[in-house]
């Protein structure tokens, strides 16, 4: 099985015959020992840290379909590098235009995106409110009154404002869940404290798997219905985002803060923001990684999946819908 590799120290990434050498660097630019990766073996990269690679390295991984996602020194995802998209097909895209302008059929894939994760956030809570902490019930109810409100949307502004108010609600939610750790409000750019940097770096990551499975797919994912299209950002990996954060994001930092598997001192501040140590990064990672790999029992095909292919099934519910073959359901958890 393909997997998913992450580079925190700077280095150099080169081929050798149908490996890839990853070189590398100390704080000091000393050269540390090789890693040798077979290239049959990799699915992308994460690269936190900077990267030496030359075009020859790129053609190569395109024509392998690697993936390659960069962030910056704090944490930002800058953008990524994907293959061709061989699958792309005109019919589809042509279709995914016409389903984002009409007005009509927007707002049904914009509101139907938003149920799915209001339903999902409402059952993180509910998993916790069944657990001792009933002074969920009431956010529980707050949401479940706001999501009554979204049939009556008629435009992607009314949908978006009804979001931000439930995300409010939601993420008040969470100074409730967690033992140790303070949220407060949301802050995203910069984060402000520990809890708000957890959620952005999580968000980034669910981001790019949602990015990794659309490349996969004919959608073409710079064509969205919930966030509005935009210069240099793939906004459909938004969309697709929203109904899986509440299952890869939130569980893991309820998991990891509240099992102590990252702590305080797993933080530092810098400048006007607190970002994670690297030390830290590894440890979401980890959970995130095994949080992608667990599975359940699909309820329509009768068999194990996991996390991380419900997003690609996710992918083709959506192309289905766009093509009028079958209308769309978001994936919401029944556990």
């Amino acid at each position: 099985m393909k997997k998913s590799y992450y580079l925190f120290n700077p280095g150099r990434l080169s081929r050798k015959d149908n490996t890839l050498v990853f070189c590398p660097f100390d704080e000091l630019g000393k050269e540390l020992p090789p890693r040798y990766i077979p290239v049959e073996n990799i699915e992308q990269f994460y690269v936190f840290g900077s990267l030496d690679a030359n075009s020859a390295l790129f053609n190569f991984l395109g024509k392998n379909q690697i993936s390659v996602h960069f962030f910056d020194y704090y944490e930002n995802y800058t953008g990524s590098f994907n293959p061709r998209e061989s699958l792309l097909a005109g019919r589809m895209v042509v279709a995914q235009v016409q389903n984002h302008l009409q007005k009509s059929k927007r707002t049904f894939i914009a509101r139907s995106f938003l149920n799915g994760a209001v339903h999902n956030m409402t059952k993180n809570l509910k998993y916790y409110n069944n657990r001792g902490k009933n002074e969920l019930q009431s956010i529980i109810d707050r949401i479940d009154s706001l999501s009554q409100t979204l049939p009556l949307c008629e435009n992607i502004e009314e949908i978006m404002g009804i979001e931000g108010n439930i995300r409010m609600s939601y993420y008040s939610a969470f100074d409730i869940i967690l033992k140790d750790f303070e949220m407060g409000s949301r802050s995203k750019k910069p984060p402000l404290n520990e809890v708000n940097a957890l959620i952005s770096f999580g968000n980034m990551m669910c981001y790019s798997e949602c990015l990794r499975a659309i490349h996969l797919t004919q959608l073409n994912p710079t064509i969205s219905f919930l966030h509005s299209p935009g210069e240099r950002r793939y906004s459909l990996a938004l969309d697709l985002a929203e109904i899986f954060k509440p299952l890869l994001v939130d569980r893991v930092i309820f998991k990891v803060l509240n099992k102590r598997e990252i702590q305080f001192d797993d933080f530092e501040a810098r400048l006007d923001r607190i970002v994670l140590k690297e030390k830290g990064k590894k440890a979401f990672i980890a959970a995130f990684e095994e949080r992608l790999t667990e599975t359940i029992q699909h309820r329509t095909l009768k068999r194990n999946v996991s996390y991380k292919h419900l997003i690609r099934l996710e992918c083709y519910k959506l192309t289905k819908h766009i093509l009028g073959i079958e209308e769309y359901k978001p994936f919401k958890m029944w556990w």
